[in-house]
């Protein structure tokens, strides 16, 4: 009976021990794509749109048409509300998990054809084929991620920065209050579209 009693135990501790470490694994798998860009150098928290923010950056979008990225899309809302105006509209997500759920709200909401999420860091991709750009950074990373826009971009794009706005560039539009503040750039405006225009005008011989 003794032994029965210590067979029983040892198959229930056992048990016990493969749940507890079944979940820690689960939990690791879930919790690692949020905790690692906390540990980049430039830490870009998942921090989802509010129904404000989303609406301003509508409002920044009107008259507006062509491809557009969200960069650091999270959970694919901009990118679905954009859809849902016509626009072909793509994410760039550097969580596996928010991807996934970012292409099955498309689905859900029958948006899916003209979206697309991808499972990389901004760092990586080039977004020189986008006409509409929709950033929600951190101060940290915005400098750095100016110059790549300013460097890749047409001078027909559009910049729309979320809660913060860009160091250097003066921005055309402004709208929002608070952590809703949208801001829009559009790089015509800008020096180096400038500079870009005249570097490729051909020179007239006097």
């Amino acid at each position: 009976a003794e032994g029965e009693g210590g067979s029983r135990r040892s198959g229930w501790g056992l048990l016990v021990t493969a749940g507890v470490g079944g979940t820690l694994v689960a939990l690791y798998a879930v919790a690692t794509p949020f905790v690692t860009p906390a540990l980049r150098k430039v830490c870009l928290p998942f921090v989802p749109a509010t129904a404000a923010q989303i609406q301003n950056v509508l409002k920044m979008l009107e008259n507006r048409s062509g491809s557009l990225v969200d960069i650091g899309s999270g959970d694919g809302r901009i990118v679905i509300a954009a859809a849902k105006k016509g626009f072909q509209a793509v994410g760039y997500e550097l969580n596996p998990w928010l991807v996934w759920y970012s292409r099955y709200r498309a689905w859900r909401d029958g948006v899916h054809q003209n979206t697309k999420f991808y499972i990389s860091d901004l760092w990586k991709v080039s977004f020189s084929h986008y006409r509409n750009v929709v950033v929600f950074g951190v101060p940290q990373m915005m400098p750095q991620l100016e110059k790549k826009l300013e460097e890749e971009l047409e001078c027909n794009a559009r910049i729309i920065a979320c809660r913060f706005p860009f160091p250097c560039w003066i921005p055309d539009h402004t709208t929002g209050e608070g952590i809703d503040t949208v801001w829009a750039y559009d790089l015509k405006h800008s020096r180096a579209c400038e500079t870009k225009s005249l570097e490729i005008t051909p020179k007239t011989e006097s």
